[in-house]
């Protein structure tokens, strides 16, 4: 019943007073009631927003207006907080909107998710108001709502006034990121620098510039700023990473969601008169927040999304350099990443984070807003926005890091790509979706500009062995051919020499199913699979005894494997073909190939029978 409940009496007058705010009462944890919500209509038709609600709680005496922070929202959506809720507020904020205190709720403890009203609460009469507010008690779900909307439509309409409240040393009162709009002046935030981009330069017909972008974040959100030509050189160095800074005098503008991967429907542009001061006081500023997806199921997640990772940098490529299509020299570098879910993905670095990143002790790397592409099945990149930590200090870094010396790095791990000489892309091999090979002819599988790709089950009938396996650089993550010479075995990508190299297999081989035959391409995991060793034992065999290399060969002929393929039409010597390129090889399964089709069976007529 609401007699047993007691909420925290006078807390709504004591937050509305704008011209007094103590520090204490920021501290504590009152218990309100909700009288009601509504949810803020986007301010841009088409916009990528995220919803917003406005609340109005109540003390039992005075009703507020407040606002719930988004990470909040799943409350209101899964029914867990309705009108008459009682709740601890356990942290919140408090902002100006035209005058008015409006609360920013950011976490809170449901006391009784059903509840009666609480006495008659009213509304706050403004201090100091030129024209009295009339001061009436809201009907059961519409006044809360309506003085909700009549409140954003005079932030939206009325011109802003300088908030009366004052912060630390005379500075204005702190606004939570999430709360800023087009529609409020003279803020400032308090937020740390999770990630600054390099310089960037453009030329085109308007003329020259050049701009910088950072990524700031507070404990209710994050948001992008970018600064544009002598701004760059007013506050480049300034703004340092990792830092806490109180940034004021910025515009707010609807975010260009094409050149921005943060999440908020609205970014800064750092202006001449853009006020930046370091805080030294940094404490309960959060750092970069992380929602991690395992590498095995990044192939639930479709081409171009966006993604959190962590895993253990296994491989470092080189550093190389390309050239764009617009003429500039891009530097790019290439991890491996692993993690428990036993799968590695290609990680790709570009410029001053391929530069000058070092893996020789095999770290563990968080990245926040990694780009998934379908590149190799799956493989990731990073956005000038994309932010990486080595070795961070979170839980789970320090847990995989524990796995990963203990276990992990003797462990194999299934690579959605395939790195070196004729690399292939990863193919999910799929049972239901099994082609026959003739079929995959038939359809033409490959000829057209883009990848096919498809699952297929057969037998193996024959392997050229003439060039079973080529000399490989030994430098990890490097596998281009190596040529001998005066010095030893020189891989020129490396410019280094070996005494010896490290064979890879590379060979194509006939497989036939019941509708025909086709010549598969293996590579480096295939030969291990079918040979049961590494390329360079079968090499020092071929090169003893040419009568045990035939058998291991033949013990190899024979075998059924369940594959994932690719199809792709290539061009060698002015002839076109297609190349069938194996990506996953696969043993059969015979206990699962029962049970598969034991439920066919049971899901049939004759299961019925």
């Amino acid at each position: 019943m609401a007699q047993d409940y007691q909420l925290t009496a006078g807390i709504c007058s004591r937050l509305a007073d704008v011209t007094n705010i103590e520090d204490k009462i920021l501290e504590s944890q009152p218990t309100i009631q909700f009288l009601s919500f509504k949810k803020v209509a986007p301010t841009t038709a088409g916009a990528a927003t995220v919803d917003r609600y406005r609340i109005i709680v109540s003390d039992g005496e005075h009703f507020l207006q407040a606002m719930l922070a988004t990470q909040l929202n799943h409350l209101i959506e899964e029914e867990r907080i309705k009108k008459h809720s009682i709740a601890v507020i356990d942290k919140f904020s408090c902002n100006l909107v035209q005058d008015k205190r409006l609360l920013i709720i950011l976490a809170l403890s449901i006391v009784a998710k059903d509840a009666n009203k609480i006495g008659n609460p009213s509304a706050l009469q403004p201090p100091n108001a030129g024209v009295p507010t009339a001061n009436t008690t809201p009907a059961p779900g519409a006044a809360p709502a309506a003085a909700s909307s009549s409140a954003t439509s005079a932030a939206v309409r009325a011109p802003q006034q300088p908030p009366r409240q004052q912060g630390r040393a005379g500075r204005t009162a702190i606004y939570p990121i999430e709360s800023l709009s087009p529609y409020q002046n003279n803020w400032t935030i308090k937020a740390r620098v999770v990630q600054k981009s390099d310089i960037r330069t453009w030329s085109n017909q308007r003329g020259e510039g050049k701009l910088f972008s950072v990524t700031l974040m507070d404990e209710t959100g994050e948001i992008k700023a970018t600064g544009f030509n002598q701004v760059v050189d007013e506050l480049y160095d300034k703004i340092q990473e990792g830092k806490v800074y109180f940034i004021s005098r910025a515009r707010v503008n609807l975010a260009k969601k094409k050149f921005s991967n943060v999440q908020n429907e609205y970014e800064l542009n750092l202006e001449r008169n853009t006020e930046v001061e370091e805080c030294v006081d940094a404490t309960n500023m959060p750092t970069v927040r992380y929602n991690f997806v395992e590498l095995a199921k990044l192939t639930d997640l479709t081409k171009d999304s966006i993604c959190d990772v962590i895993g253990v940098v296994r491989e470092v490529t080189p550093l190389t350099e390309l050239i764009s299509k617009a003429g500039k020299t891009l530097q790019k570098r290439e991890l491996t990443l692993v993690d428990r879910s036993g799968y590695s993905v290609r990680l790709t670095l570009w410029g001053k984070q391929a530069e000058s990143f070092v893996g020789d002790d095999q770290p563990v790397v968080a990245i926040k807003a990694a780009n998934v592409s379908d590149f190799g099945g799956r493989s990731l990149s990073m956005f000038t926005t994309s932010i990486m930590q080595i070795n961070p200090d979170i839980p789970e870094a320090h847990a995989l890091r524990g796995w990963y010396d203990a276990a992990g790095s003797g462990q194999t791990y299934q690579a959605y790509s395939n790195s070196g000489a004729g690399a292939g892309n990863f193919t999910q091999f799929e049972r239901t979706e099994i082609l026959p090979l003739n079929e995959v002819k038939t359809r033409e599988l490959g000829t057209s500009d883009k990848v096919d790709t498809f699952s297929a089950r057969a037998t193996v009938m024959h392997i050229k062995t003439d060039n079973i396996a080529y000399p490989a650089c030994q430098t990890q993550g490097c596998s281009k051919k190596v040529l001998e010479s005066h010095d030893g075995w020189r891989c020129e990508k490396c410019n280094k020499s070996w005494d010896k190299p490290h064979y890879r297999y590379i060979f194509p081989m006939a497989c036939a199913d019941y509708s025909g035959q086709a010549w598969l391409q293996g590579f480096n995991e295939v030969g291990e699979a079918l040979f049961d060793m590494p390329a360079n034992e079968i090499i020092e065999i071929r090169d003893r005894d040419d009568i045990e290399f035939t058998k291991v060969v033949e013990r190899a002929v024979g075998t059924a494997y369940n594959f994932a393929c690719r199809a792709r039409q290539e061009t060698f010597n002015d002839v076109t073909r297609v190349r069938y390129t194996i990506q996953k090889i696969m043993p059969l399964n015979y206990r699962e190939e029962g049970k598969y089709l034991a439920d066919l069976l049971r899901r049939s007529d004759w299961g019925k029978s």
